[in-house]
């Protein structure tokens, strides 16, 4: 009787990352980053409203916070990234081509950050609830958005022979001529490597319900999400960059984003202790909203805090008829 052996198939990378309609290339990348936005701003939404936030403000801030982040996100790529761009044979208007791939997260969270640090001063409502209650929305839509890289071939890890390895694939344009981003597979199989994309999307997934479980349990506020989050987040980011194989620049013998995370991890561990213990109540969350709905009226569930129901008050839900427009 023979001995038969099963071969696990390698994980396949996607065929092609742009599809033509006509003149208009639809990218992979670009859809995964709207969908990882939009999935934020929905998680965004349920958990500030629950806290006692209104709801226009979760939209205010989205359009500061998309177009300065994304703008930050792809300076720190650049500057961290400098080589690729500004040196002997590159064209530094590379830079500009933002939908050929590479933005950096930490650029991104500072410019939208403070464009909605701005926001929330001009408006005058404290911003450690929102921080809060978008933390699991970033990680969840940077989650989603790692899938770009996917269908762009990049950031990738080493060689490995592992089963779950992934196939990295030959691409080529119209003309045959080699197209890692926008031409299209010829099933030649240039590189088994490590899924670095697909760990940070495990991982990001992780600390996303975790998040929300410790929300819940010990019902955090004042910033404090928004600490372990950036924890969180920084902690797998280093090991992923550890196993990371493409080029970057290395500052003594590391990649900069290893070092980044690192500082960062530090940073917000010790933000997280010195930050206020507790949560905000409803009124403090929104200093403007007229409603006689106290803090004892919010009850948790599956990490989002929901309101009870208009009996107790004879009135609506927080978010819809207690609220008076922001000024």
């Amino acid at each position: 009787m023979g001995v038969h052996t099963t071969i696990l198939a390698n994980l396949p990378s996607p065929p092609q990352g742009v599809w033509d309609f006509g003149p208009i290339p639809i990218r992979a990348y670009a859809l995964c980053i709207m969908a990882g936005i939009l999935a934020g701003l929905w998680l965004t939404h349920r958990r500030y409203v629950a806290r006692g936030g209104n709801p226009d403000l979760v939209w205010d801030a989205a359009l500061v916070a998309i177009p300065s982040g994304i703008i930050g996100a792809r300076i720190y790529h650049v500057i961290t990234d400098y080589d690729k761009y500004f040196c002997s044979s590159c064209n530094p208007v590379d830079a500009l081509k933002i939908t050929n791939g590479g933005l950096g997260i930490w650029g991104g969270v500072i410019l939208a950050s403070v464009g909605v640090w701005l926001l929330f001063r001009w408006r005058k409502v404290p911003l450690g609830p929102f921080a809060d209650a978008v933390a699991p929305g970033i990680i969840l839509g940077q989650a989603i958005g790692r899938l770009g890289n996917w269908f762009n071939q990049e950031i990738y890890g080493r060689p490995t022979d592992v089963p779950w390895a992934l196939d990295i694939y030959y691409r080529v344009d119209a003309n045959g001529n080699f197209a890692p981003l926008t031409g299209r597979s010829t099933g030649e199989v240039i590189a088994s490597v490590h899924p670095t994309f697909l760990y940070e999307v495990l991982w990001n997934l992780l600390i996303c319900g975790l998040l929300i479980w410790a929300d819940r349990r010990f019902r955090l506020g004042h910033g404090r999400v928004f600490a372990l989050y950036v924890a969180g987040y920084t902690l797998g980011r280093f090991w992923i960059e550890l196993m990371r194989d493409d080029s970057a620049t290395m500052i003594l013998g590391q990649r900069v984003n290893t070092w980044v995370s690192l500082i960062f991890f530090i940073g917000a561990v010790i933000v997280f202790f010195l930050l206020k213990k507790g949560r905000e109540t409803p009124d403090e969350v929104d200093p403007h909203r007229v409603s006689n709905v106290t803090s004892d009226d919010f009850e948790s569930e599956d990490g989002v805090a929901h309101a009870k129901t208009a009996e107790n008050h004879g009135q609506g839900p927080i978010g819809q008829s207690d609220r008076t427009s922001s000024p």
